[in-house]
C-alpha cells in the first residue's frame, strides 16, 4: 500500500525556520511535490523534486524554501527559512504513479508572533 505521511508542521514566528517531512512507503516516486492550501483557496504549488534531485520552487518561496529527498529513508523534505505570515497554510506532499494521484494528509504551518 502506498502512503505519504507529512510531519513537522507547527507554530513558528515570522523570520523563523521549519522543516517539513513527507515519508513515503510502498513505492519510490520519480517526481514528488509540495503544495499548500489556505481556507477557501485552491492548493498552491510550492515546489517539486525529481529523481535525481533536481528541484523547482514557486516564485513566492524562491530563496527561502528548499526541497530535498533521501532515498535511504524514502523521505522528501521542505526546508522553510525566513518564514512569512503568508506562508501559513496546510502543506501537502503529492506524487503520482501509473495514473494514480497520491496525497498525504497534510501538516499545518502557522506563522504568528
Amino acid at each position: 500500500q502506498v502512503r505519504l505521511v507529512e510531519s513537522g508542521g507547527g507554530l513558528v514566528q515570522p523570520g523563523g525556520s521549519l522543516r517539513l517531512a513527507c515519508a513515503v512507503s510502498g513505492t519510490i516516486f520519480h517526481v514528488m511535490r509540495w503544495y499548500r492550501q489556505t481556507p477557501g483557496q485552491q492548493r498552491e504549488f510550492v515546489g517539486n523534486i525529481t529523481n535525481p534531485r533536481e528541484t523547482t520552487v514557486a516564485d513566492s518561496v524562491k530563496g527561502r524554501f528548499t526541497i530535498s529527498r533521501t532515498y535511504a529513508q524514502n523521505t522528501m523534505y521542505l526546508q522553510m527559512n525566513k518564514i512569512k505570515p503568508e506562508d501559513t497554510a496546510v502543506y501537502y506532499c503529492n506524487a503520482d504513479q501509473n495514473g494514480v494521484d497520491y496525497w498525504g494528509q497534510g501538516t499545518q504551518v502557522t506563522v504568528s508572533s
